[in-house]
């Protein structure tokens, strides 16, 4: 074995016990709520965390527990087998914990401390680094929120728990930006398989938890808000492994000179010129983002959507004006509008009025009744050259939303049941009526976008991106 290949597998191995620890030590537990010690182990105990908690406090009494759990003095006294520190003491004390750390044989740090490279104190930053390399602890941070792994219900933060499981994993240098993740992700309903902070990046960073993520079965998609990149190079590496199966969606930050001054002050982040990264995205397949909606819209929708078998994409619209803009955005995000063969024209045509109009779009009109929608939806499905399908609804009282929005999820399902499947997406133009319809659709594994024709396509762009890129490689 290679010395390459014997750190790679060193590497995977701390990784995969950092986060599926058999216990976790809080180090800096306080019994005060309000405290960022009392709130990590009160969400591992309220998340569902299996394994030993152990909260350390150098000045803790006698008999004196926190929630249930006997409170320490120090990592020392800990008798069950642990994997993870979480460090919630102030900086200046924070190197001197690892080799009592490392003693123990706790493989990982998740400092959430600050006070850091990010406030000047560049040199502390240095001193955790060499402690951590010469005792061989992997260190998480500093200056983060913690991290979730919903498949082991983990929840070492100070925020607030999460349970929803699911394929995307989220990772993101700032915490604020990671609590807008949590957030978006709750209200979506979107399950995640974790949420990681990375902050100052002081060791772990995203190749490390590429290299994790790319061989965990209960990710599908990995998502990843960055302001710099530490080792360009062993991220591409990582990146371009993972892509090869898996979808890598990145939002970076400090794209602008503004951007850039500000991610310095943030996380002593180096933003770096902003076309290199993008060169160096689309040589690894990663799918770049430029919002940070967008960036969780493509993670959810890449996990909801099957593989297309071809280029070819039709769009079914009960407005011309729709069918106009979601043309208009196929172009824009790469995406080939099918040339419609006279045949399949023919048999739209069947369905829809005679002052409608086939080719592409299929414009049904929005005076239809719900059977039109049903016909050229369900055609279009079970036609093999259609690759992917967008739906554009147009709010009728002839075909209100729920009443479309129920046979859509009706025919996508019983499609999928005769074994037709390809990509299917709707945006839904009309009243209020059409948001309830959308979360329908959504919660049926469609998705579906109120007023939004273009996120609808930039979704599917997305989808298309990965699908070429793992046919490349």
């Amino acid at each position: 074995m290679t010395t390459t290949t014997s750190r790679a597998t060193t590497n995977l191995e701390q990784m995969r016990r950092i986060f599926n620890p058999r216990g976790v030590a809080v180090v800096g537990a306080s019994t005060q709520p309000g405290r960022i010690g009392y709130a990590v182990v009160e969400n591992l105990k309220n998340g569902g965390y299996a394994g030993g908690v152990y909260p350390i406090n150098n000045r803790a009494e006698p008999g004196q527990a926190l929630l249930g759990y006997p409170i320490l003095k120090g990592v020392a006294d800990i008798t069950g087998p642990v994997d993870v520190a979480v460090i919630a003491v102030p900086a200046a004390l924070v190197p001197g914990l690892v080799p009592e750390i490392a003693a123990k044989g706790i493989t990982g740090m998740i400092v959430i401390s600050s006070g850091f490279s990010e406030t000047g104190n560049v040199d502390l930053q240095k001193q955790l680094q060499a402690a951590a390399k010469q005792h061989g602890v992997r260190v998480m941070g500093p200056n983060i929120y913690g991290y979730y792994y919903t498949p082991q219900k983990l929840c070492a933060t100070f925020c607030t728990p999460y349970s929803e499981q699911g394929g995307v994993a989220l990772v993101s240098q700032s915490g604020g930006v990671g609590m807008a993740i949590l957030g978006y992700s709750r209200s979506k309903k979107m399950g995640v398989s974790a949420i990681v902070g990375l902050g100052n990046k002081s060791d772990i960073d995203e190749d490390d938890l590429l290299e994790y993520f790319g061989q965990d079965d209960n990710t599908k998609v990995v998502a990843i808000h960055m302001e710099d990149l530490k080792d360009g190079r062993a991220f591409l590496e990582a990146a371009k492994k993972v892509t090869k199966h898996k979808p890598v969606v990145v939002l970076k930050a400090g794209r602008t000179s503004q951007g850039a001054r500000a991610a310095a002050s943030h996380t002593a982040a180096l933003a770096g010129q902003d076309r290199v990264y993008d060169a160096a995205f689309q040589q690894a397949g990663v799918i770049r983002a430029n919002t940070l909606e967008e960036l969780l819209d493509w993670a959810r929708v890449l996990q909801m959507l099957p593989d297309p078998a071809g280029e070819d994409v039709v769009i079914i619209t009960g407005a011309g004006g729709l069918g106009v803009l979601l043309s208009d955005a196929c172009e824009d995000y790469g995406l080939e509008l099918m040339k419609m063969p006279k045949d399949l024209d023919e048999a739209f045509r069947k369905f829809i009025p005679p002052f409608g109009a086939a080719g592409n779009p299929v414009d049904i009109t929005g005076g239809e009744p719900p059977a039109t929608y049903e016909n050229c939806i369900r055609m279009a499905i079970r036609e093999p050259r259609i690759h992917s399908l967008v739906i554009g609804y147009w709010h009728t009282i002839i075909t209100p939303p729920m009443v479309f929005a129920e046979l859509l999820a009706k025919v996508v399902r019983e499609e999928a049941a005769n074994g037709f499947t390809k990509p299917v997406l709707a945006t839904l133009a009309g009243d209020v009526a059409v948001e309830d319809a959308s979360r329908y659709l959504e919660e049926r594994g469609i998705p579906a976008y109120p007023y939004a024709p273009e996120k609808a396509v930039a979704a599917l762009g997305a989808k298309y991106k990965f699908w070429r890129g793992s046919k490349a490689g």
